[in-house]
């Protein structure tokens, strides 16, 4: 992650881009859309910078490394996942805990059961550890 941090004039200018979903001090979220347009150009021959530039950024805010470095992300995603990789939210691996307002009323039981297992196995083998004492 780089060390820039962002004016709220900068903020201001970045999310004027139909490009940029949100921007705060440290990082630019961008368009699940222009994601997919990038990788797209990209695959055709164009070169990162010069997409970025043609979407409107500034490279001189952005960061020169920012386009590559943000391509070299997008296509390793695009390539595991597909396009299903940007039309949904992909944040977190698989030991990430889902946010429960996102959940729905199926997915909480299905959760909280999982943890409810998962105690019960944990204080079985702690009850075994003490036995064994």
């Amino acid at each position: 992650m780089s060390k820039r941090i962002f004016t709220q004039e900068q903020i201001n200018e970045l999310t004027k881009n139909p490009g940029v979903l949100r921007c705060s001090e440290k990082s630019i979220t961008y368009c699940q859309n222009f994601k997919l347009t990038a990788i797209k150009r990209y695959q055709e021959g164009l070169s990162p910078t010069a997409i970025f530039v043609a979407a409107g950024f500034n490279l001189a805010l952005i960061g020169r490394k920012a386009p590559k470095d943000c391509l070299r992300r997008w296509l390793a995603l695009y390539r595991k996942k597909g396009e299903t990789a940007f039309t949904k939210e992909n944040r977190g691996g698989p030991g990430r805990k889902v946010s429960e307002r996102r959940m729905t009323d199926k997915e909480k039981i299905k959760y909280y059961q999982a943890q409810i297992a998962y105690l019960k196995a944990e204080n079985a083998f702690l009850v075994k550890l003490r036995k064994q004492r």
